[in-house]
């Protein structure tokens, strides 16, 4: 018997690298303020799934097909960001509610959730397969091989669009990679924490690292090791306490993020009266 033959090992491993893939691409997430984009996103998801399973289709080519779409029309939205910030926040609000929407009105033409979906709503680290651990590896190596090709590019349009726009790059070319690899990252997750709990492990870690550091590389370093590590204490709680493994592995990370802003040097109580941080490479 392999070490992979138990599902134990098998959920621990892929805590392990789920943690890590949320934890780099987060960091983007982060530094570009998407964090109510992606939660738009990981709803906007939904749809898709249920059309998917209806269809009989595979649900992960309808959460992908599905994430395509929200990815072209957030792309749209947020060409308009900085001109019409209210008008575009409230708009993405209804783009998040209507994607819900239409998820439940589909939903309500079958017989209610199956267990595929549920498992891709909430989450089922515990019962992945070797076929879930290969696709997790391969589309996490290619989102991480991704993110180190386009690392400067990637980061000069998070801290100023306007000269990346100015100095000839392909600014929304690069938006939309940005949005492609969180929507791979959120339906790729979706066996483990599933689409509604996916924005906590990809925000969570990078805002906890961002406590703690002002420079990139240090902040990534740390956003890894806290996805990875949240994650697999989650999956060890929830297995001992007999409680729901994506629920518990979001509120490890809820609770790392508590603790690192009360104590943590860049934190809200600990907060000095220094100028303002810069981030640095």
């Amino acid at each position: 018997m392999s070490w992979l033959d138990s599902y134990t090992h098998h959920a621990l491993l892929e805590a392990a690298m789920v943690g890590a893939l949320c934890g780099a691409v987060g960091l983007h997430v982060v530094l570009r303020r998407m964090g109510f984009f992606a939660m738009a996103m990981t709803h906007a998801t939904f749809p898709g799934v249920v059309l998917a399973a209806v269809l009989g289709i595979d649900i992960y080519v309808g959460g992908a097909a599905m994430g395509l779409l929200v990815c072209l029309c957030v792309l749209a939205l947020s060409r308009r960001r900085d001109r019409h910030a209210q008008g575009v926040t409230t708009a993405t609000g209804i783009v998040l509610a209507t994607g819900f929407a239409l998820g439940v009105a589909l939903l309500s033409a079958t017989n209610g959730f199956n267990r595929n979906l549920e498992a891709f709503m909430t989450g089922s680290i515990v019962t992945v397969t070797g076929q879930d651990l290969a696709t997790t590896a391969c589309v996490g190596a290619v989102v991480l091989l991704a993110l180190a090709l386009f690392h400067k590019e990637l980061l000069y349009g998070a801290f100023d669009a306007a000269g990346q726009r100015a100095a000839g790059y392909p600014v929304a070319a690069l938006d939309l990679l940005m949005l492609l690899l969180v929507e791979t990252v959120i339906v790729v997750t979706a066996p483990a924490v599933g689409v509604m709990l996916a924005m906590a492990l990809i925000v969570g870690p990078a805002a906890t690292a961002r406590l703690w550091t002002d420079r990139i590389r240090t902040t990534t370093l740390i956003s890894v090791a806290v996805g990875t590590g949240s994650c697999a204490l989650g999956l060890e709680l929830s297995t001992r306490w007999n409680l729901a493994a994506g629920g518990t592995i979001t509120l490890v990370i809820a609770a790392v993020f508590l603790v690192s802003l009360a104590v943590s040097p860049h934190g809200g109580v600990r907060r000095r009266s220094s100028p303002r941080l810069q981030w640095k490479a």
